[in-house]
């Protein structure tokens, strides 16, 4: 009789999952409602701040400053605006390709957020001044100070990918996997061998 492998680290675990459509119905359904979420903020924004100062809220924890932004978080590449839709074009062909496997809630939930994040930041590239992919993006959030001194200024869509990121970590980081399955942890202090494996070995020390 051949003793069983033991369940080590890194092991998978088959866990069934959900169904892949309802699976890839939440990721659609959370990135629709991140989407939305965002155009409407920045067109809010659009009507409400132009013209007019920084708004303080929470007595100057959040301030609501309009900015357009070129580049990306402090301007960065603001010389490059092009790229940034290349970039996100590429997050969104490996969220679909994500998607193929997807049968996890959780993770339609976190590529949810991070394709809506995408979308709503590539629709302001795409279709706001100056131009046809050289867009700048509307923010309109400062954190502690009213010109993002301490944090830069940003948007719904930029919560809602940094969520998602963070989602993504923390799902790894608990060997959720995309497929629905777990990756298996021996637990502390138990044996190499068990079940049958176990039992071979008592008879031979038995035996002994």
């Amino acid at each position: 009789m051949t003793a069983a492998p033991p369940a080590g680290a890194g092991t998978a675990e088959s866990g069934g999952g959900t169904p892949r459509r309802r699976a890839v119905g939440v990721l659609l359904g959370v990135a629709l409602v991140a989407l939305l979420a965002d155009l409407v903020t920045k067109q809010l924004a659009l009507s409400a701040l132009t013209g007019r100062g920084p708004v303080s809220l929470l007595g100057g924890t959040v301030y609501l400053t309009l900015t357009r932004n070129s580049g990306a978080a402090w301007s960065i590449g603001a010389g490059h605006t092009w790229v940034f839709p290349l970039i996100t074009i590429g997050v969104i062909a490996w969220i679909a390709w994500m998607a193929v496997r997807l049968r996890s809630l959780p993770w339609a939930v976190s590529l949810g957020l991070v394709l809506g994040g995408a979308l709503g930041n590539l629709t302001d590239r795409i279709f706001r001044a100056p131009g046809h992919f050289v867009g700048h993006v509307v923010d309109m959030i400062s954190l502690f100070d009213p010109y993002g001194q301490v944090w830069p200024v940003f948007n719904l869509a930029d919560s809602s990918l940094v969520c998602g990121v963070i989602l993504a970590v923390l799902l790894e980081l608990t060997g959720r996997q995309r497929d629905g399955g777990r990756v298996g942890r021996r637990a502390a202090g138990e044996p190499a061998e068990s079940g049958a494996g176990a039992a071979t070995g008592s008879e031979q020390r038995e035996r002994a």
